[in-house]
């Protein structure tokens, strides 16, 4: 039996959870920021991709995962999904999952969305899918013994050598402002643990044998976002501060159709699935000439076809049209998309919606093995976290919900095998005297540090709620013009807002070598300057964006083509020889030079896989 800490209460930690307790009888303790049954997860509407009708077929299902990512798919790592799919649902059901059925049979209802060669995305509660497979498995969790420690942020990572005599955190914040540690440093080390900040205001370390980060994605980068306020990238940028391997981080996916409206309210790519159309101010269905699919070609090819008609337009929405489907339809398919139009002065069923594309899902995230491991030993990551290659440069409807169903059997399974007898838990005595005064000491001394400047990474309590409305930024993410931003505010430190309207003008839908250079000085800028205090919840979501977007600013200057959701208005075309998956650092520690005159493929040769 091992101490396993798993951090993030979505589908992926939350299943991971369950399998390692119940099939392999861990100790586990799952660790999440807000309440249990705030997530990512919660959020998702449309459903749940598995190949489980008689005609359809994992390989089809996998094939059409591998069509979506653009090239840059692990081929075995989408099968596995697939294969692997119709046994995660299963464990679903069988945690209280109650998904829906056609009327009058017992066959499961299936969708068909964006993409898909068939009809196979499962739903539960019409368009609640999320919320109904988040309830059921925080019901399950609580029912099986697991430790749960909620409103409890991971602040950072504990790292211990071979031998388990030095310990210390990965970084202290603020984020070290040099180059970050290559990935695989010091090839000694081990997580043995992580740091929290409590809901009180208290700092604490707490050991294990082996840490999951199921911590989600990164979505308030962006003004504009689907994603809870919990979605800081908190996971990614305690492992980057780590030297952990990261891959594709320039890959953020934007979703397509979100309410014009200050909530961005997701609106469903399965209510297109249905027959809804897209429609600018003409009342054209401007997909028809864009892509042989129209409405339900992939994600990025519609979230940019969006925002270039958006362009065209002077910044005015385009519509979202479903009038064709019928109001009893969309009533029982998408009764929550329904009132959430409704709320915003819109009928789904009876007139035209605007919708605009929102950050949405990240691709790109800590590079791990179809078991979850990663470049440090303990350290394993699941889910939106992870960098698996099953998504490539562009994820597949609803296989979100499908990877950390599958995934996290998968980790738990690795767990299940763990060697605890190779020095992974420290005694907490140890703990205490190796990293307790040492983190008194920091906080002592970051408190000194920012008392007169702990405005400078803040996000007010009015603006945790207030969402800024998308036509703040007309040119809806496509990049056409450096500065700007750069010379708003010469302030020393960095307010959460303007780092999101940065990265939405800079390194959004479209990108180009002279806006992300832009958006790459202000981040040096803001990085050099700020400070954080160690107890400030708010500060260090902020700070742990700015080490997040500075790494995705790193990976899209470097990626010098054109390529599913990473589209560069300077290399247009996608290069056949940038295939390659590149980690941000090379062998010797060095962050690649994206300003250099590099081709493409030298670029992106900094710790590669072949593909």
């Amino acid at each position: 039996m091992a101490r396993v800490i798993i951090v993030g209460s979505g589908i992926a930690g939350l299943a991971t959870a369950l399998h390692a307790t119940l099939q392999h009888g861990h100790e586990v303790t799952l660790v999440t920021k807000g309440e249990l049954a705030e997530s990512n997860t919660r959020y998702a509407q449309g459903g749940i991709a598995a190949a489980t009708a008689l005609d359809d077929s994992a390989t089809l299902h996998a094939d059409d995962t591998i069509r979506a990512g653009a090239g840059l798919t692990d081929e075995t790592a989408a099968r596995v999904l697939a294969d692997e799919g119709a046994a995660a649902i299963q464990s679903l059901i069988e945690w209280g999952v109650l998904f829906d059925r056609r009327p009058g049979s017992s066959e499961p209802d299936r969708a068909l969305e964006a993409a898909h060669s068939r009809p196979r995305v499962l739903h539960a509660g019409g368009d609640a899918t999320g919320a109904a497979i988040e309830t059921a498995l925080v019901a399950a969790v609580r029912a099986s013994g697991v430790a749960v420690h909620e409103h409890t942020m991971l602040t950072d990572l504990v790292l211990a050598d071979a031998t388990g005599v030095r310990a210390r955190s990965a970084h202290p914040l603020p984020v070290d402002q040099a180059p970050m540690r290559p990935a695989g440093a010091d090839a000694g080390e081990r997580v043995v643990g992580i740091k929290v900040l409590r809901a009180d205001g208290e700092r604490e370390v707490l050991p294990a044998d082996a840490v999951v980060l199921a911590t989600g994605g990164a979505g308030q980068l962006y003004s504009h976002t689907t994603n809870p306020a919990i979605a800081t990238g908190d996971g990614l940028a305690a492992a980057l501060r780590a030297g952990v391997a990261t891959a594709d981080l320039e890959f953020y996916q934007f979703h397509p159709t979100t309410l014009a409206a200050p909530s961005n309210f997701l609106v469903s790519e399965a209510v297109r699935g249905e027959g809804a159309v897209l429609r600018n101010e003409r009342g054209e269905r401007f997909m028809l000439g864009v892509h042989p699919d129209a409405e339900l070609a992939p994600r990025d090819v519609v979230a940019r076809a969006i925002a270039a008609e958006m362009a065209k337009q002077s910044g005015v929405p385009v519509n979202l049209d479903a009038r064709g489907i019928g109001r009893e339809t969309l009533a029982e398919r998408f009764p929550t998309i329904m009132a959430a139009c409704a709320a915003a002065g819109f009928d789904l069923a009876g007139g035209l919606v605007p919708v605009v594309p929102a950050a949405h899902y990240y691709m790109g995230g800590i590079e791990t093995d179809l078991d979850g491991r990663t470049s440090h030993a303990g350290l394993f990551a699941v889910g939106e976290a992870a960098r698996t290659g099953v998504h490539g440069a562009n994820r597949l409807a609803s296989n979100s919900l499908l990877e950390g169903a599958v995934f996290a059997r998968r980790v738990a399974a690795a767990l299940g095998g763990l060697d605890t007898a190779a020095g992974g838990l420290l005694d907490q005595r140890e703990v205490d005297s190796r990293l307790g005064q040492s983190s008194s000491r920091e906080t002592t001394e970051l408190r000194r540090s920012s008392s007169s400047a702990t405005t400078e990474l803040r996000r007010s309590s009015s603006r945790a709620t207030k969402e800024p409305a998308y036509r703040d930024h007309p040119r809806a993410g496509l990049d056409t013009a450096a500065g700007g931003l750069l010379d708003q505010r010469s302030g020393s430190g960095v307010d959460r807002s303007e780092l999101q309207a940065l990265m939405w003008s800079y390194a959004g839908l479209t990108r180009s070598g002279v806006g992300l250079a832009t958006a790459a000085a202000r981040l040096r800028v803001w990085a050099e300057a700020s400070t954080v205090r160690a107890d400030d919840r708010e500060q260090i979501e902020t700070a742990n964006l700015l080490v997040v977007a500075r790494a995705l600013v790193d990976a899209a200057q470097a990626r010098r083509e054109s390529r599913g959701a990473h589209a560069r208005s300077d290399f247009p075309q996608t290069d056949s020889a940038a295939r390659r998956r590149a980690s941000l650092r090379d062998s010797s520690g060095t962050a690649a030079d994206p300003s250099g005159d590099a081709s493409p493929d030298t670029a992106l040769t900094l710790q590669t896989q072949g593909h």
